[in-house]
C-alpha cells in the first residue's frame, strides 16, 4: 500500500508540473505529454526506481488509456469515416501496412520471429490519435479543413492496427477471432441502441437524468463510466485489446449525444485529462529503459525514419491525388501527414503483446516506445512549423486551414 501511494503521489505531482513546464517553453513547442513520458522514465524502475507500476497503478493506467480513447472516439463523426475522405484514409492505411511489412521483414532485429516483425510492422502504421486530439484543440485545428483530414486519416491509424492486432497477433484461429469481433460489435451496437430507444420512448427515466445530471448524483457521468468500464471489460473478457472497448465507448457516446454536450464534455475532460490520462503517460514512460535506448541508437533513428516513410509519405501522396484535397498546398498536406505520423499509445500495447509472447525483447520494446514518445514531440513540432508557413503565406495558401463549406 505504501509503495502504491508513493508511486501515485509522484505521478500526480508530475501531472501537476508538466503543463506548467510546457507553458514555459516558447510557443508551447513541447507538448506536456513529452514531459510526462520523460518523468515516468526517470522515476520508473529502469532509472531512479522511486515509482513502480504495480497492479493498482497499472489498473489506473489502463483506465487512463480507456479515457484517452473514449474522448478520442467521442470526437469522431462516423459519417466522416464512411465518406470519401474516410475511405481514402482506410485505403491509405492498408498501403502503409503493406509497406511496413516489407520493411520489417528486411530488418535484422525483427526478421527472425514472425510475431516480432508483425508487431513492429503494426506499430509503424499507428497514429496516436487519442494523444493528438488535445494538441489539435490547443492549436485550433479541430473543425478546420486540415483538422478534418487529420481525423479522417488519423482515425484509421488507430482502428486499423486494433483490428489487425486482434486478427494477426492473436493465438486463436482467425474464424474464432472474427466471431469474437462480431460478437463484440453486436454488444457495442446494443449499448448504443437500447439506451437511445429508452431515452426516446421513456418518460420518467429521461426526466430523472435531466434533473440529476448536475446534482451530487452526476447521473450522466456515472452512465458514461458504466459504458466505458463495461465495454473495456467485455473487450478484456474476449481477450481483445482494451483500446477497442474504449474506442467503441467513445463512438457509442457520440451516437447517443450526436450534437455534443458542453457540460458533459467539460466534466469528462476534467476527470480524464485531470487525472487518468496523465497517469497513463507517466506509467508508459516507466516502460522505457534509457540504457536500452542508448544501446540501440541506430534502431531508434531507423524506426522514426521508417514512420516517416511508411505513414507520412503515403498520406501526403494520397492528399495530393485525392480530388477532395488535391487543391491543398504542400505545407497543408505536410501538416496533415506529420500529425498522422505521431505514434505512442498503441506502440505501448503492441510491444507489450510481443514481449509477453516472447517475440520481442524488453530492450527492443523500450526503444520502440521511446521512438513513439519522440514522435509525439517531433511530429507536432514539424507540423506546427509547416502550419506557421501556411499562416504566413498569402490568403490563397491559408484557405486550407479554414472551414470547408462543402463538407
Amino acid at each position: 500500500m505504501e509503495t502504491d501511494l508513493i508511486s501515485l503521489f509522484c505521478i500526480v505531482a508530475v501531472a501537476l508540473f508538466a503543463p506548467i513546464i510546457s507553458a514555459l517553453v516558447p510557443n508551447r513547442m513541447i507538448p506536456e505529454t513529452v514531459f510526462l513520458l520523460i518523468a515516468g522514465m526517470v522515476l520508473g524502475p529502469n532509472a531512479l526506481a522511486i515509482a513502480q507500476p504495480d497492479a493498482a497503478i497499472t489498473l489506473l493506467s489502463d483506465l487512463g488509456l480507456g479515457f484517452l480513447f473514449l474522448l478520442a472516439g467521442y470526437e469522431i463523426n462516423p459519417q466522416e469515416l464512411t465518406g470519401k475522405q474516410g475511405r481514402h484514409g482506410l485505403l491509405t492505411w492498408v498501403i502503409t501496412f503493406v509497406i511496413a511489412m516489407a520493411i520489417c521483414i528486411a530488418m535484422p532485429d525483427f526478421q527472425s520471429n514472425q510475431i516480432g516483425w508483425l508487431a513492429a510492422a503494426i506499430a509503424l502504421t499507428t497514429t496516436a490519435f487519442g494523444t493528438l486530439v488535445p494538441i489539435l484543440h490547443e492549436r485550433g485545428l479541430v473543425g478546420t479543413r486540415i483538422g478534418k483530414a487529420i481525423f479522417a486519416y488519423g482515425t484509421w491509424g488507430e482502428i486499423g492496427p486494433i483490428i489487425v492486432i486482434a486478427l494477426i497477433l492473436s493465438t486463436r484461429k482467425t474464424w474464432i477471432t472474427l466471431a469474437i469481433l462480431a460478437a463484440f460489435t453486436l454488444i457495442a451496437i446494443a449499448a448504443a441502441v437500447i439506451p437511445k430507444r429508452i431515452w426516446e420512448n421513456g418518460i420518467h427515466l429521461p426526466k430523472f437524468f435531466k434533473s440529476n445530471r448536475d446534482t451530487n448524483a452526476q447521473i450522466v457521468v456515472r452512465f458514461v463510466m458504466v459504458l466505458l468500464v463495461g465495454l473495456v471489460t467485455v473487450s478484456a473478457l474476449f481477450d481483445l485489446d482494451i483500446v477497442l472497448g474504449a474506442f467503441a465507448a467513445g463512438f457509442v457516446l457520440r451516437f447517443l449525444v450526436p450534437d455534443g454536450n458542453a457540460g458533459l464534455e467539460h466534466k469528462l475532460n476534467g476527470i480524464g485529462y485531470g487525472f487518468f490520462v496523465p497517469l497513463f503517460f507517466v506509467v508508459s514512460g516507466m516502460a522505457i529503459n534509457p540504457v536500452a535506448v542508448t544501446e540501440y541508437p541506430l534502431l531508434l533513428v531507423v524506426f522514426i525514419v521508417a514512420l516517416l516513410v511508411v505513414r507520412a509519405t503515403p498520406i501526403y501522396v494520397a492528399l495530393h491525388v485525392s480530388r477532395e484535397t488535391r487543391d491543398m498546398d504542400p505545407h497543408s498536406r505536410a501538416t496533415i501527414a506529420l500529425y498522422c505520423t505521431a505514434a505512442l499509445p498503441l506502440v505501448v500495447a503492441i510491444t507489450n503483446i510481443a514481449v509477453n509472447a516472447g517475440a520481442m525483447t524488453a530492450d527492443i520494446a523500450s526503444v520502440l516506445v521511446a521512438a513513439g514518445g519522440i514522435t509525439v514531440f517531433l511530429m507536432p513540432l514539424l507540423a506546427s512549423i509547416a502550419l506557421k508557413r501556411i499562416k504566413n503565406a498569402s490568403h490563397a495558401n491559408a484557405c486550407p486551414i479554414e472551414e470547408d463549406a462543402d463538407e
